[in-house]
């Protein structure tokens, strides 16, 4: 089940953003565009591409006038070919144009993610692609939201709801062992996952009893060597500046999940257009 936005966020993010855009008021709609002027627009793929953000779409041009209309309407998560269409929308041909903007910036970037993770989980074969928490900041709820409607699968929300003892943290407290028995002896219920950059690390995370076992920045074959020595005694994630093309490699060695911070932070945008007609 993906992690739903609630209602508030979507409108708090969608009031931010009209307000930054339309400010004191679209000097060039209300100059050229008569009041009761009437249009039809519809947004189409110019690319293949995997649909999020939908509902956000609807509250944007709701908000600028609550008499718009939607018609073909698709759901998050759906992927769809170039040329196809995403959504029709009606109304008066000033509020169109005045959420068109919005409203393709918040579709755009959310189907970028959704559309670069479905590219990660079809490369990654038995392996869970995972986003992190390299997220715009305020708009996780919302990117992480984008990862599961791609097919990935979201990590800790935050620093709160899970645990990943990293090398800063091993470097406080003078080691893996160290870490993992302070971790232990707090009474923690949940996993315990610890970042690990060579095998010496590894065997220590393993006789330390880490529930997951981060492979930082190694090679494949370092990886494979990681995988034996762990031998089933815990869940293997790999990470470090990972690729279309690494994921691909590394899909097959025995690793459980690939974290990838490019999901969230170097998505790029998908190419949507907004057609406008007016209506009789």
């Amino acid at each position: 089940m993906r992690p739903q936005p609630t209602q508030e966020q979507i409108d708090e993010w969608v009031e931010r953003s009209l307000a930054e855009d339309l400010g004191a008021g679209d000097i060039t709609t209300n100059t050229l565009v008569e009041p009761a002027a009437l249009a039809r627009a519809q947004m189409v793929a110019k690319q293949d591409l995997v649909v999020c953000g939908m509902e956000l779409v609807r509250t944007v041009f709701r908000r600028v006038d609550s008499g718009v209309t939607f018609s073909l309407e698709r759901e998050d998560g759906c992927f769809l070919k170039q040329g196809e269409t995403l959504i029709v929308i009606e109304g008066k041909a000033a509020a169109l144009l005045k959420g068109e903007r919005t409203a393709l910036n918040i579709l755009q970037r959310l189907s970028g993610i959704a559309t670069l993770t479905r590219a990660f989980v079809e490369r990654a074969g038995d392996m869970q692609i995972l986003d992190t928490r390299k997220t715009t900041p305020g708009l996780r709820v919302f990117e992480k939201y984008a990862v599961a409607c791609g097919g990935g699968t979201n990590h800790r929300f935050g620093l709160f709801d899970a645990v990943l003892i990293k090398d800063n943290h091993i470097k406080m407290v003078g080691g893996i062992r160290p870490a993992l028995e302070r971790m232990k002896l707090s009474g923690h219920a949940g996993a315990i996952e610890i970042e690990t950059t060579n095998l010496e690390e590894v065997k220590e995370a393993v006789e330390g009893g880490a529930d997951i076992i981060l492979l930082d920045n190694m090679t494949p074959e370092t990886m494979t060597e990681a995988v034996k020595l762990i031998n089933g005694r815990a869940r293997i994630e790999a990470s470090g500046t990972m690729t279309l093309e690494k994921v691909e490699r590394l899909a097959g060695l025995g690793l459980d999940c690939v974290s990838v911070g490019a999901l969230t932070h170097s998505a790029p945008a998908v190419d949507i257009s907004m057609n406008f007609e007016l209506s009789a």
